[in-house]
């Protein structure tokens, strides 16, 4: 399996996607500042996730979750965790 997952910034209140075939892992090393990206934005929670069998159909998701669309997408799917977090605008 193949994950495309969105971590919520508790710094900044951004999001950053990304995607992997091992998801705890993954958030694992983000959160002890493995990750040159999100090293500076931590701590990180992670707000969404997706399981793809392919690893061609998680880029591709990935990619669009990226867009202007994606991120309206992601923040009216977990709006209400984005409200109890005090970050939803």
């Amino acid at each position: 399996m193949y994950y495309v997952y969105v971590l919520l910034s508790e710094k900044d209140g951004k999001f950053y996607t990304g995607f992997t075939d091992d998801l705890k892992r993954r958030v694992d090393e983000h959160n002890a500042g493995r990750v040159q990206s999100t090293a500076k934005r931590r701590p990180l929670t992670l707000a969404y996730y997706e399981a793809c069998l392919h690893q061609d159909d998680a880029v591709h998701r990935e990619k669009y979750l990226k867009t202007t669309f994606g991120k309206q997408y992601i923040r009216n799917r977990i709006k209400s965790s984005l409200i109890e977090l005090n970050v939803y605008t």
